[in-house]
C-alpha cells in the first residue's frame, strides 16, 4: 500500500504543486502524492510549470485545489512554511518545511526553491525507505 502524502501551502500555486510534481516523479512507487491550499489561485505559477519542466517534469496540467479535494486523512502532511495554521488534517506525521514563497519574485528564486524542493522530497522517501518514520 502507498503511503498517502499531502502536500500545503496557502495559493497551491507553486511550492505545494512543484512537491507534488517531485513526489509523484521521483516517488510513483511509494507515494500518492496530492497538493493543496487554504486558498485557491486562479492558476498554478507559470514560473513554478517553466523551473519544473526545466528539470522534466511537467506541471503544465496541475490545476489548485482546495483542502476538500485531497483525502480527508493522510499518512504524511507537509506544509510548506506558510506562516498559516493549517486546518486540522488527520495524519500520521506533520512537517513543515519553511520555504519562503518565491511569487514575485525572479526566476532564479523559484530554481532555488525548485532544488531545496528536490531535495526535501528525496529525503523523505529515503527516510521512508530506510523505516525512519514510523507509519503504523
Amino acid at each position: 500500500m502507498k503511503v498517502k502524502v499531502a502536500f500545503i501551502c496557502v495559493a497551491n500555486s507553486c511550492r505545494s504543486q512543484m512537491a507534488e510534481g517531485f513526489a509523484k516523479y521521483l516517488g510513483s512507487d511509494i507515494f500518492e502524492a496530492y497538493s493543496a491550499g487554504t486558498k485557491l489561485a486562479e492558476r498554478v505559477n507559470p514560473k513554478a510549470v517553466e523551473v519544473m519542466k526545466e528539470v522534466g517534469i511537467d506541471i503544465s496540467s496541475h490545476r489548485p485545489k482546495l483542502l476538500d479535494e485531497i483525502p480527508p486523512k493522510v499518512d504524511i502532511l507537509i506544509t510548506m512554511g506558510c506562516n498559516v495554521e493549517c486546518p486540522y488534517i488527520p495524519c500520521k506525521l506533520k512537517e513543515d518545511w519553511g520555504l519562503d514563497d518565491p511569487d514575485g519574485k525572479p526566476i532564479d528564486e523559484f530554481r532555488r526553491t525548485r532544488d531545496i524542493i528536490e531535495s526535501k522530497v528525496k529525503e523523505l522517501i529515503e527516510r521512508i525507505k530506510n523505516n525512519e518514520i514510523n507509519l503504523n
